[in-house]
């Protein structure tokens, strides 16, 4: 789809921000650039694999944001979606659920709406947490924590477990297996961007500045070693995607191939620099620190990709110095969209193709839209009653 700056840019409602709770900054000292992982640093064993033609392929859907009377349609869309591309992956990419819900179990029903299309496939899946998931913990009590130990439960659910005294939840390393050896071929890494900045540091408010959280420092060093490691596992780096709900500043710097101005004439030069394919219609929304992750990734040179939401109605992707910065469209047609009859027009989910027999693996990466299905657009809501839950989803 043709890229354009000129369309209406949506900003987000002060309100949200207001819904934050107010976070530990977990900022550790960064290690040293020489490539030493952490003693601890244990890499996982491969628990995906390539089919035997040597391909693999993931999709991502985002912000599929609802309460448990989830839009029927955005359940329509992750069928459609998953009947079409038989995926062999799935990463459900941030604001998972919205703030709408009442109760424990009215959370349980909005994750088990949006999790049933793979597991009635069973197609093996994940999640990020994104910035709304909790918005509803002071009615409900339902932490990322306990909604985490509910998605684990599921059987095809691949989530990591929290690591202790690391910010976030379920920062996760998957490995898949190739289809001619044992060792891994290919990389996936899920990772918590985190919900709202805190509301000082050093006595210094964030007024004026995004509201958004950021990859803090424990965690890019987590990557980094967890790399390190995996790399001296098994005698080279593995190459890999990495998906997280908050975009990067790179993002924006990205599209407008310049920090300091962001004209037509700098985005016109982007273009061509960075090979930008796909729609801006809102700001990016990063938090107001710059973590700098994507300087661990131009320092291992494993992660060829990173891929957000958070932002419904951007769907671009570009290389950025040898790394794809791009993002997934909203999955969930309970969620803001475009504006007026507009509304659901980029509803979506962003597929990613791997071949053993490419060079570099990682092939390919397209949008689906739900107008690529048939399906209503109008815009409205339209809910559905709650599912019932599983036997051992209670």
């Amino acid at each position: 789809m043709t890229a354009s700056i000129n369309q209406a840019k949506l900003s987000r409602r002060a309100a949200l921000a207001a819904a934050g709770t107010l976070g530990a900054l977990g900022i550790t000292v960064a290690a040293g650039a020489e490539s030493k992982a952490a003693p601890g640093a244990k890499p996982p064993k491969p628990s995906l694999a390539f089919r035997p033609n040597g391909t693999f392929k993931i999709v991502q859907f985002n912000d599929t944001q609802d309460d448990e009377r989830t839009d029927r349609r955005t359940i329509e869309l992750m069928e459609r979606t998953l009947d079409a591309e038989k995926p062999d992956f799935v990463v459900i990419n941030g604001d998972v659920i919205t703030g709408g819900c009442d109760t424990e179990l009215e959370v349980k029903q909005a994750l088990n709406h949006v999790v049933l299309p793979m597991e009635n496939r069973k197609i093996t899946w994940a999640v990020t947490f994104g910035n709304h998931d909790e918005d509803s913990l002071a009615r409900t009590g339902m932490t990322e924590a306990k909604m985490l130990a509910f998605l684990q439960s599921y059987a095809f659910n691949v989530n990591a477990d929290s690591t202790p005294g690391l910010t976030g939840t379920s920062n996760t390393q998957l490995l898949i297996k190739s289809a001619s050896s044992k060792a891994p071929a290919f990389g996936l890494w899920l990772i918590d961007t985190g919900r709202y900045a805190p509301g000082a540091i050093d006595g210094q408010s964030f007024e004026g500045y995004p509201t958004w959280d950021w990859v803090r420092m424990d965690q890019v060093n987590w990557y980094r070693e967890m790399s390190i490691a995996t790399e001296r596992k098994y005698g080279q780096k593995v190459p890999s995607l990495m998906w997280g709900h908050i975009a990067l500043h790179e993002h924006r710097n990205m599209w407008f191939a310049s920090i300091d101005s962001r004209n037509d004439s700098d985005h016109a030069r982007a273009l061509t620099r960075h090979s930008i394919v796909g729609e801006r219609n809102e700001d990016e929304c990063p938090g107001p620190i710059n973590s700098g992750l994507f300087n661990a990734f131009l320092e291992r040179g494993d992660v060829k990709g990173y891929f957000v939401g958070h932002d419904h109605v951007n769907t671009y992707v570009g290389n950025y110095y040898g790394v794809q910065l791009g993002y997934a469209p909203g999955t969930g047609f309970g969620a803001y969209g475009l504006p007026g009859a507009e509304r659901n027009r980029l509803r979506g989910a962003r597929v990613f193709e791997l071949d053993e027999n490419h060079p570099g693996i990682y092939k390919d990466t397209r949008v689906v839209f739900a107008k690529d299905f048939g399906i209503d657009l109008t815009a409205n809501d339209q809910p559905i009653e709650p599912l019932p839950l599983g036997p051992g989803q209670s």
